[in-house]
């Protein structure tokens, strides 16, 4: 019997993944060891080799298609060999937002997502059947878990044809043939309701519109009152695109903290000038730190103080992590990835650095794998570069806190009574408040700015 090809877990918070591209094609000779196919993860693009030679029999899933992890995508085998009739694994979809008075509590909390109605793969086809007596005499099944059938379009061959001559998009005329079936009537009078005769647009944009399936209709007029190649290139831009994947899963996840992870704020200003003054020193000498490398260490050395701050909580437990596994936010294209410094508190300032220097490398070139993405226990996210004067984070879903550091910049304090140019930067520490209290996250964020103003010992730890 043919071997599965299975969509494999890429770390534990993956839940779905898409196929990027299929390397082989069906009837292909696969050795063991050869790349079958890329897969779009949460954060990156990763490879799935082939644990078997064989011949790739058939190709279930199709690129661009995100599935549940653990699905079959595909089957590989002898020529000739039977393959076996598999559910096709459906993609997991946003669950649509109820009314208070429609909310089960059954039913998954919102964030989770639905998963639609399976159809069959394989050789042959099967019709779904909901067994005899599945629903209970004299009750009704609620309004709210009836799924809705889809709204045929009905459009006439002639109404058709008109549409696409006129480039326009039929959805938006109302049919007045049999069941709603829009005729070709509907659509010259729809055009002539929308003003089309005096529309003037020039071949090449009406070209280009048809082409990109535009509706000139709702395009903005240009200057003289024209569609021109500008106005439709505008247009589609302004067109909507899918979000990447890995932007969904931001948002998800981002979404699911805000929501479940009440944020309490507090912000410290740090006078830098000396520890940006003695660095200045360290990489005159050879010794080349970056601001990130100075703020991780005192981070390291506050949470191993404050250990309450290194938990984490589900609402209803505590979980007290005695490693310190620090996250660094690293801006990439396309989104945000956070690669871990795992067991920072073991870690000299030097060996943070290093770390963070290659972990910040292969972010950028796409080639962190799953387990240099989790575990992390507390987070840190620097836009000093970026010219900020402050920002709040919003904490990583299983962490306890999340660190924004802002850009250092020249300010006027007072220092003995008299008013000073000092390089200022801010910190804000966003908190878990079911975790963390208001006093907890002050002593925590206020020790960080200690340690950072503190020369000697960075004099110590750097030496």
């Amino acid at each position: 019997m043919a071997t599965p090809i299975i969509m494999p877990k890429f770390g534990q918070m993956t839940e779905e993944s898409a196929i990027v591209e299929w390397l082989k094609k069906e009837g292909d000779q696969i050795a063991k060891g050869d790349i079958l196919f890329t897969v779009e993860t949460d954060k990156s693009v990763m490879e799935v080799e082939s644990f078997e030679a064989g011949t790739l029999l058939k190709i279930a899933v199709k690129p661009g298609v995100s599935v549940p992890v653990q699905s079959t995508v595909g089957f590989l085998g002898k020529p000739g060999e039977a393959i076996p009739t598999v559910t096709a694994p459906a993609p997991v979809v946003p669950k649509p937002v109820e009314t208070a008075t429609s909310t089960k509590a059954s039913e998954p909390p919102p964030g989770l997502g639905l998963r639609q109605p399976s159809a069959t793969l394989g050789t042959a086809t099967s019709e779904s059947k909901a067994p005899e007596g599945w629903r209970t005499p004299g009750r009704e099944t609620p309004a709210a878990t009836v799924p809705q059938l889809p709204v045929l379009f009905r459009i006439s061959p002639r109404a058709a044809v008109l549409t696409k001559r006129c480039v326009i998009d039929p959805k938006a005329i109302k049919g007045s043939g049999p069941q709603g079936r829009i005729i070709e009537r509907d659509v010259k009078q729809y055009l002539e309701s929308r003003g089309y005769d005096k529309l003037r647009i020039s071949p090449a944009a009406k070209e280009l519109a048809a082409k990109e399936n535009l509706d000139v209709l709702n395009m903005a007029v240009g200057d003289g009152g024209r569609i021109t190649i500008a106005e439709v290139q505008r247009a589609l831009a302004e067109k909507p695109k899918p979000m990447s994947k890995m932007r969904q899963i931001i948002g998800q996840r981002l979404t699911q903290s805000i929501v479940t992870q009440p944020h309490f704020y507090c912000t410290v200003s740090v006078d830098m000038t000396d520890l940006i003054a003695y660095r200045t020193q360290l990489k005159a000498a050879g010794a080349s730190y970056t601001v990130t490398d100075f703020i991780a260490q005192a981070v390291v050395l506050c949470l191993l103080e404050f250990p309450g701050v290194n938990s984490s909580t589900d609402g209803k437990t505590t979980r007290w992590i005695s490693q310190v596994n620090l996250g660094l936010a690293v801006s990439i294209e396309g989104g945000l990835v956070v690669p871990v410094i795992r067991n920072a508190g073991q870690l000299t300032l030097a060996e943070i650095s290093a770390t963070a220097k290659q972990l910040a490398e292969k972010a950028r070139t796409g080639k962190l794998g799953p387990d240099e993405m989790s575990g992390g226990t507390f987070t840190i996210s620097n836009m000093g570069m970026l010219n900020v004067e402050n920002f709040s984070a919003i904490i990583n879903t299983g962490e306890g806190a999340i660190l924004a550091v802002a850009s250092t910049l020249k300010q006027p304090v007072v220092r003995d009574d008299k008013i000073v140019i000092r390089q200022i930067m801010k910190m804000t520490l966003s908190v878990d408040h079911r975790l963390i209290d208001g006093a907890l996250g002050a002593q925590f964020v206020n020790a960080v700015k200690a340690r950072l103003e503190n020369g000697e010992l960075w004099k110590r730890l750097a030496s």
